[in-house]
């Protein structure tokens, strides 16, 4: 069965796809419909701690909205495009808005571990691409403003209400699942990065070849390798997480009481 028979006549607008030890965002979802991804065809079971595999669909502040705690990762299987067929499912279940989540390491002192970064933009630096293979020309997608102006303001506003400092910058996409060198790290600031990951950026390509609206959040969880003081790893990413999951709760429940 797919996605959108399963909603038992919910019908969010918006979709959330949670980051690394971002789980427990989850918990301001009021009322919430779980169905696990091993439930619905094409979701892929997500094989890294930290993501719990399921769907959580409720309200926050309000709101319906659909919650994905967890995704798979192109390092996993060296297919960039492994959640289209999560996104293909989402945009007929109604989905008109996805919310990107992930953990990332900061390239500047200025973004510390535990602050939350608006994406302003990504560079693709993993030598892949979600859209490889497809035919047509719709997949010649333009990706100018793919994260979305006035969902930036409206996270910005909410921030302010909330005093949380959102930071804002350029996310970098890394293929991984080994951590960035020292030179990468040092390349990805000269080129204008703000922050690095493993993730979120096909997601991006992805729903904007599907007409979706996008906004990108990520937590810093640790500095990139080279900078003063930064040992990055996949333990510091959850507990780092974990400990700014709270700030994105707020965040978030402040974004969909806004939106009403």
């Amino acid at each position: 069965m797919t996605l959108a028979s399963k909603l038992q006549g919910r019908a969010p607008k918006t979709a959330i796809i949670l980051g690394s030890a971002l789980g427990a965002v989850v918990d301001i979802v009021q009322d919430p419909l779980i169905i696990p991804y091993g439930d619905l065809p094409g979701f892929p079971v997500p094989k890294i701690s930290g993501h719990a595999g399921k769907l959580y669909v409720g309200k926050v502040s309000g709101q319906e909205v659909a919650v994905l705690a967890g995704r798979a990762h192109p390092y996993e299987s060296g297919n960039a495009g492994v959640m289209r067929p999560v996104l293909d499912q989402l945009k007929v279940a109604g989905i008109e808005t996805l919310i990107l989540t992930n953990a990332a390491g900061s390239l500047k002192l200025s973004i510390p571990p535990g602050s939350i970064m608006l994406m302003t933009d990504h560079i693709n630096y993993s030598g892949m691409n979600p859209l490889i293979g497809q035919h047509g020309d719709e997949n010649f997608v333009p990706m100018t403003d793919a994260y979305d102006p006035a969902l930036r303001k409206r996270f910005l506003a909410a921030a302010k209400k909330e005093k949380i400092a959102l930071k804002q910058g350029v996310y970098v996409w890394f293929s991984g699942p080994s951590f960035e060198t020292p030179a990468e790290i040092k390349m990805a600031q000269i080129i204008g990065g703000s922050a690095v990951g493993m993730s979120t950026a096909p997601e991006c390509i992805m729903a904007r070849r599907l007409g979706l609206k996008v906004a990108g959040l990520s937590v810093i969880t640790n500095l990139g390798a080279g900078i003063k003081g930064a040992n990055p790893s996949h333990e510091e990413t959850k507990r780092e997480g974990q400990k700014a999951a709270r700030n994105m709760q707020k965040l978030l429940t402040r974004f969909f009481k806004e939106q009403k």
